[in-house]
């Protein structure tokens, strides 16, 4: 197989935020043949190029259909995961994890040449005392007390095993910061906030004040630009993880800019005991144990992303946030079951 050409990319997630993204990406690239979206629900969908089929990874007993699929793909790229319910880690565990563990099976068996796999920031252990940018080869042991990091941070682990068990695939991670852009942000408020949380709220003249707590330090990147780092590495003979993230590095002072709020210093113990009483209440899906992790977050260095697949984020951090408060605001979405808006007005 040329590796600046491919006959058939199979993506799995493609219905959600990265996924969207990327099978668009791919359908537009003359190097690429053929696109399958998997999904756990086929979408109302249509991108010019992309077939789409419907596969359930967290279900034992849709490994041949799942096999069939990947047969014959020259590549598969795993996004498929599931946030929550938080509450039920045994639930995100069955998708996020033994649904990728299925993925990597098929791989193998198909003699799939290339795989590439949704790592994340949250896979990393947490960052040095002094706060500078890690690379690719900082820890990724997570953070014990989050389902997502935990899952993410294992699969590393999973994967270091595919790769010493099957060398001749070329595998690659991806490791961005927090993805944002306009589509997604209904998806988003739902996971963080809960469904019932009015996007409209968000605005600058009903928020004059932002909570600024230790630790409230992170990189986002817009999704487009992330898509467009998993094209290239499609494309490039290139192997290991990848960091990306944007410019510049958020923090209170940054947002409070953007959202024309002052901030306010907040002890981070008080934070989290309201977000635990909210969790436990059931009033917001994002556990505790998710701000902490937050918290402990690395930087991530991107040199080798700009170098080796000579890719460079066209969007800055502050557009991408301002892209995700669009879409919060008016409620917009894709038309796929993850990424589904509730428009307002």
């Amino acid at each position: 197989m040329n590796p600046n050409t491919l006959s058939r990319v199979v993506v799995t997630g493609a219905t959600g935020n990265v996924g969207t993204s990327l099978v668009r990406a791919l359908a537009d690239e003359p190097r690429v043949g053929s696109v399958l979206g998997l999904a756990r629900r086929r979408p109302d969908l249509d991108v010019p190029g992309v077939e789409w089929a419907e596969v359930d990874l967290s279900e034992e007993g849709h490994e041949p259909r799942l096999a069939g699929y990947v047969a014959e793909a020259d590549a598969v790229v795993h996004l498929a995961w599931r946030f929550g319910p938080t509450h039920d880690p045994a639930e995100t565990w069955r998708t996020n994890v033994l649904g990728a563990v299925r993925v990597f099976d098929a791989v193998a068996a198909a003699r799939v040449p290339v795989l590439v796999h949704a790592s994340s920031v949250g896979a990393y252990s947490p960052g040095p005392s002094g706060g500078a940018p890690v690379s690719e080869a900082w820890p990724t042991h997570g953070w014990p007390e989050a389902a997502y990091t935990r899952e993410k941070a294992y699969l590393e682990r999973v994967l270091d095993t595919f790769e010493r068990d099957h060398p001749l695939v070329r595998v690659v991670r991806m490791r961005p910061a927090f993805l944002f852009k306009e589509e997604a942000a209904s998806e988003q408020r739902r996971i963080f906030a809960g469904r019932f949380f009015p996007g409209q709220l968000i605005r600058p003249d009903l928020l004059p004040l932002l909570p600024e707590f230790e630790g409230l330090r992170f990189q986002v990147l817009h999704t487009e630009d992330a898509a467009d780092a998993y094209l290239r590495a499609l494309l490039r003979d290139v192997r290991g993880p990848f960091n990306l993230a944007a410019e510049p590095v958020l923090d209170a002072a940054t947002l409070g800019g953007l959202l024309n709020a002052k901030p306010v210093r907040v002890p981070a113990g008080a934070v989290r005991g309201a977000l635990s009483a909210a969790w436990h209440l059931r009033l917001v899906p994002a556990s505790p144990g998710l701000f902490e992790a937050l918290r402990q977050l690395p930087l991530l260095a991107t040199e080798r992303a700009r170098r080796e697949l000579e890719w460079e984020p066209k969007k800055s951090s502050l557009e991408a946030v301002e892209a995700f408060l669009r879409g919060v605001r008016s409620g917009k979405g894709e038309s796929t079951g993850p990424l589904a808006g509730h428009r307002i007005g």
